[in-house]
């Protein structure tokens, strides 16, 4: 029921002062209350949507590649005030997965906070998620966690109201499996979805696993493969596996608790947990820390299923570029490997598993128990080699390789939907429209919508779609754009797709053999035609 007084004396605030008072960049009546005659300055809500929704496709960055990158962390932390407390065991300047805090009588606090994005479609797993990465911290500093509370961001009225529900849910039953109790949380009105937890936890002073205690010699295992967030931008591209994303949901909802308990009963001299920053990010951290140079074996490395097949398919997030810009300089690589393998290791991870540095004698006896007691994928997967500054060396032993894509077996899972929901932004939002879509979806949107209209807005769905990577890469299908447009001889379709060719990194010569494939398809006119466009145009080079 609209209360028109309440209403009336909002929007009469809103109009003197000139704008929305919810958002100041809009004016009043915003268009909200034009189209949906409501008005959410005065507290009425629109409806909000029903049915299943799909969490990786309403987020920018999936899970912890939505964290800040490393080196921007560490050039603003540097210049923060440092904290003077003696029962500060480990705090900001360690650069450690957890805080701990001396209490006295051999006991001390650890303490952690972790949130991010979704990684999994599923809200009741991503919770399960959000739980697992939080109290992973813990786990890799040696201790128990005791206690949480929730922080949580999420879109009131954009998405279900019952996801909310059921993200509290996953992660409530999975600090229950922990044994945590969660006492209370925070949240806030987000526009996109954001789940974690801060976690207190305790343990003994003289058990406390730091990232900086690494000694030569040492061996490094790590418990869980990696590939979380490759795997994660394939699905948000709708080019994942099923069986990668039940592998890596059921990795990222497994607890580190039996390795972190293990890894104390076995004296592991240091550790740290895989996230955000990657394998890479997360080691040179502890090899700089603990003054030493390490050395992986990246065959030895687990992977997730599917991982491979998409780094050969170009399927790499962004995340791992920011992951290489902070702590690059410290990788010294194989130069035998190829870039994907190297890149592969700059994967953001979420909820990973831990990096324990063991001392050799223990470390069967250390991988044994793991694989006992359900750790399947744990391996030893490098040593540390000596003293040094830092640096992590990248071996290859050559006996695995990056599969090549083949045409006739296409890894895309399904083509992603193109047309747009009034519940959730679209599946996929495809750069690679036709050329031919613009002017065809000028009149979508309208209130009257006339018939032609609509079969307009079809076609340009259907384009969409076409347009699209599925089978084939945006690469190849930008290189077949070009070879039809001048077989057409379709003067604003080469424009544009000449323009597009140059923004994906096409050289000249690249170029010229995709349009050659038009002329030789539609002959002499063709040729005639791409000359005179290619010559009144900017060439790659001049760019």
């Amino acid at each position: 029921m609209i209360n028109m007084e309440r209403r009336k004396r909002v929007m009469q605030r809103s109009i003197r002062l000139g704008h929305c008072i919810c958002d100041h960049r809009l004016p009043c009546p915003c268009d909200v209350f034009k189209e949906k005659n409501i008005c959410t300055c005065a507290g009425e809500r629109p409806e909000a949507p029903t049915g299943p929704v799909q969490l990786t496709k309403l987020v920018e960055k999936a899970g912890c590649a939505s964290k800040i990158d490393q080196a921007f962390l560490k050039q603003v932390l540097k210049n923060l005030p440092t904290v003077d407390d003696p029962r500060v065991l480990v705090g900001v300047p360690a650069g450690d997965d957890a805080g701990v805090y001396d209490m006295g009588n051999g006991t001390a606090l650890v303490q952690t906070v972790d949130v991010f994005t979704p990684s999994v479609d599923d809200p009741y797993t991503f919770g399960q998620v959000a739980a697992a990465n939080s109290v992973s911290d813990i786990y890799a500093m040696g201790g128990t966690p005791m206690t949480a509370v929730s922080v949580l961001g999420f879109p009131v009225r954009k998405v279900p109201d019952e996801t909310m529900g059921q993200v509290l849910s996953g992660g409530i039953d999975k600090m229950n499996e922990a044994g945590v109790a969660i006492i209370g949380g925070h949240s806030i009105n987000d526009s996109e979805i954001k789940a974690g937890f801060a976690v207190t936890g305790t343990i003994k002073t003289d058990k406390i696993v730091t990232n900086a205690a690494a000694r030569p010699g040492d061996v490094l295992i790590l418990t869980k493969p990696l590939g979380t967030g490759i795997v994660a931008f394939a699905a948000q591209i709708g080019r994942a596996k099923a069986e990668s994303v039940t592998a890596t949901a059921e990795s990222m909802t497994t607890l580190n608790k039996t390795a972190s308990q293990l890894m104390v009963k076995f004296g592991a001299h240091a550790c740290t947990d895989v996230t955000g920053f990657s394998l890479m990010g997360h080691l040179a951290e502890m090899a700089l820390s603990s003054g030493v140079d390490v050395e992986i074996i990246w065959d030895d490395i687990p992977l997730f299923p599917g991982v491979l097949e998409y780094a050969a398919a170009g399927i790499l997030p962004g995340a791992i570029e920011r992951n290489k810009e902070s702590c690059g300089d410290r990788i010294v690589a194989d130069e035998s490997l190829p870039q994907e393998m190297v890149d592969m290791c700059y994967d953001a991870q979420t909820s990973g598993g831990l990096l324990i540095a063991i001392a050799e004698n223990d470390a069967v006896a250390f991988l044994k128990a793991l694989h006992k007691d359900g750790i399947s994928a744990a391996a030893i997967v490098g040593r540390v080699l000596k003293k040094g500054s830092g640096l992590v060396h990248i071996k290859t032993t050559g006996s695995r390789k990056i599969p090549t894509p083949s045409p006739s077996q296409p890894i895309a899972k399904a083509a992603p939907t193109i047309k747009k929901s009034s519940q959730a932004p679209a599946e996929v939002a495809s750069e690679d429209v036709a050329c031919c879509a613009d002017d065809v979806s000028s009149t979508a949107g309208t209130k009257e919508v006339s018939e032609i209209d609509e079969i307009k807005a079809k076609f340009t769905d259907f384009l969409g779609a076409a347009s699209s990577p599925h089978g084939l890469d945006a690469y190849t299908k930008q290189a077949m754009a070009l070879a039809l447009s001048v077989a057409t001889r379709c003067e604003p379709c080469l424009k544009m797709h000449l323009k597009k060719a140059k923004e994906k990194g096409f050289t000249q010569d690249e170029i010229d053999e995709a349009a050659w494939m038009g002329i030789s398809f539609a002959g002499s006119p063709a040729m005639v035609f791409y000359e005179q466009l290619k010559n009144s145009l900017p060439s790659c080079q001049d760019r």
